[in-house]
């Protein structure tokens, strides 16, 4: 099993290129289930070996769910139990396993797709979005945005997958280029994706509340939108079971009034996106998948 580190989990799964490899071919002839097994009785281990990992998901649970110690500890073995299984899917999805992907509010993306208009597509460290490249597929382009330093072995695989379906991935650059590539994407009437719940490489952000407390969400993703005039939603791809999974698209719009000043449009939209998300992670609790506190990032 690859070894999956939660400290600010920036994206990358440990394991040697050997032992990626070896994963994906077992999983060609060996039923996904047993792999979920094995990484039931692996979890506890990561419990008691990554304990600062371990403290801010149950101080999330206690604290922001109001949960009971003892519910606090379970949703913690859960919580982790359903990590393992996202990445056992990506996996999976490598040894050319299919999945099962409900969409709710599939209209909405399909209009969008089929418009000249580019849009922009949020996501998060919640539930398995990686997988929404493996269902939402459209005639566009896709611009993927990410951060890189995944092992080179997962990468290939990964844009062996998503290339199949018009999924290009940019790397985040220290020297801000790819800002110009998403720029250029949108003008070309293309998708741009963005994860957008961590602040990662840039400090530009805005307060919203989150869970009952001003959290730091980055305003990248809504400065492009107001800059390019395109719209924007939400995508959260949600475990359910096996191998079935739950689409949930939502618009990320502010108030249309052409008074409102830019700053202000964008604290509107990141706040519309922050309501989204805790109404997703409250519904979903256990597939929150940020291992540090999120309220002082």
């Amino acid at each position: 099993m690859p070894e999956i580190k939660h400290n600010l989990w920036k994206g990358k799964t440990d394991g040697t290129p050997w032992m990626h490899k070896s994963l994906i071919w077992l999983m060609r002839w060996i039923n996904l289930n047993v792999f979920y097994g094995i990484m039931a009785l692996v979890v506890p281990f990561y419990m008691i070996f990554n304990n600062k990992g371990y403290r801010s998901i149950y101080n999330f649970f206690r604290d922001r769910m109001g949960y009971s110690s003892l519910k606090s500890f379970f949703s913690v073995y859960a919580n982790h139990f359903r990590f393992g299984q996202v990445i056992l899917d990506r996996f999976a999805v490598f040894a050319g396993k299919s999945f099962h992907f409900d969409i709710e509010n599939y209209s909405l993306y399909e209009s969008l797709s089929n418009s000249d208009k580019g849009f922009i597509m949020l996501g998060s460290h919640v539930g398995n979005y990686e997988m929404a490249g493996y269902s939402l597929v459209a005639e566009k382009t896709i611009n993927a945005l990410h951060f890189d330093g995944e092992a080179q072995s997962i990468m290939e695989n990964r844009n062996h997958q998503l290339g199949g379906n018009n999924i290009k991935l940019i790397p985040v650059q220290d020297d801000m280029s790819h800002i110009f590539l998403l720029n250029n994407a949108l003008s070309d009437g293309q998708i741009v994706s963005i994860p957008n719940d961590r602040m990662l490489g840039s400090s530009k952000h805005v307060d919203c509340v989150f869970f009952g407390e001003k959290a730091k969400f980055p305003t990248g993703a809504y400065i492009l939108s107001i800059n390019r005039e395109v719209p924007m939603i939400a995508v959260f791809v949600m475990k359910l079971s096996g191998r079935k999974y739950k689409i949930l698209v939502r618009k990320i719009e502010a108030q249309q009034e052409q008074a409102i000043p830019k700053w202000e449009k964008i604290s509107m939209l990141a706040s519309c996106f922050a309501s989204n998300l805790e109404d997703v992670v409250r519904e979903y609790p256990t597939q929150w998948f940020n291992y540090f506190d999120f309220w002082k990032q």
